[in-house]
């Protein structure tokens, strides 16, 4: 397989992962686990397309393409506010809702317009296309996803950014051919604020903690249940955390993780579509279950289109640090 082979394998994935994820999560969204198990007994299979976060991920693929491969909060803002976009409007939740309003009115610029909005999994849910535009460069992806992510979350519920940049992160690591399980997950927290950003950090560490101790989902899950939920199933203190572990438990496997994020119940398409388009990046489109893909593929064709694009624009942007490294050579002889 050749290395463009390669790539095109963890773009795909990470998109279709992140869709299947979304897809089988959301008939149980806000459910306990036992009422899934009771109702269901496991999920392992979905219908139709998927939900506000899918949406917010193809407005933020919008910004990425229409731009050039580089954005900030501005881009990123401009992309809501485009006539193709405004009809996601009534799947946006509070914040997301709270920061087009802002922008569209001109109440506050973009790199503003995330203060003060309700803490929940907006940004994170929707971000992996950032970190598959800085494939292999998880530094890279948490620095710019930090800009982008400011737009719906910034003040006092910085830390669902944060999370943001943890995603984006991981993804980043994961779409490097040589990434392990445990190189994505150190990678997620690596480049984050030190002081800034402990809150997340710490979460993270201590759930992460707890999946390595029991080493088992269920075990996992119910302990989860009983000392770290928070009051919205939303926040993001609580589901990017659950997503790390998740990847964890299921050794970055896709079709084990997203069936974990979708019978993990609270924000389960949330959870889900982060632990698919991660794992998705990791195995790639090959880890998925070929009737998965054949039925997004039904319902979602851009899909395939999108991921050429995404690889055009990490071409574009390897090849223009090889140019300024070209440059320095060039002078330094």
């Amino acid at each position: 397989m050749s290395s463009g082979d390669i790539l095109y394998n963890k773009v795909y994935g990470c998109l279709i992962g992140g869709l299947i994820g979304d897809a089988m999560g959301v008939p149980v969204e806000g459910w306990h686990y036992k009422n899934i198990i009771e109702k269901h007994g496991e999920i392992s299979d979905f219908d139709g397309d998927g939900t506000d976060d899918s949406a917010i991920k193809m407005i933020l693929c919008d910004a990425i393409i229409n731009n050039g491969g580089y954005i900030t909060a501005d881009e990123f803002a401009e992309s809501f506010l485009t006539e193709k976009n405004r009809k996601f409007y009534n799947l946006f939740y509070t914040p997301v809702r709270n920061m087009f309003h802002k922008i569209e009115d001109k109440l506050e610029l973009p790199v503003y317009a995330g203060m003060g909005n309700q803490q929940s999994s907006s940004s994170a849910m929707a971000i992996s296309p950032m970190g598959i535009i800085n494939a292999g460069n998880p530094r890279q992806a948490a620095l710019e996803t930090y800009d982008v992510a400011g737009l719906i979350h910034a003040g006092s519920s910085t830390f669902c950014r944060d999370a943001a940049c943890v995603i984006a992160a991981a993804v980043a690591e994961a779409m490097n051919p040589d990434s392990t399980v445990d190189s994505v997950l150190g990678a997620s927290v690596s480049y984050l604020h030190k002081i800034s950003s402990r809150e997340i950090i710490g979460y993270i560490n201590t759930v992460m903690d707890l999946a390595k101790s029991l080493n088992n989902y269920e075990k996992f899950r119910e302990k989860f249940y009983e000392n770290h939920l928070q009051s919205l199933i939303c926040d993001s203190r609580e589901t990017v955390p659950c997503v790390l572990a998740l990847f964890w438990l299921s050794d970055g496997n896709p079709e084990k993780a997203i069936i974990y994020g979708a019978n993990f119940g609270r924000d389960s398409d949330t959870v889900a579509t982060m632990t698919g388009a991660l794992a998705g990046a990791f195995k790639g489109v090959d880890g998925l279950r070929s009737e998965w893909v054949e039925k997004i593929k039904k319902n979602n064709p851009s899909q395939e289109d999108l991921t050429y694009k995404l690889i055009d624009i990490i071409k574009k942007r390897n090849e223009n640090i090889k140019n300024i490294i070209n440059k320095f050579d060039k002078f330094t002889r």
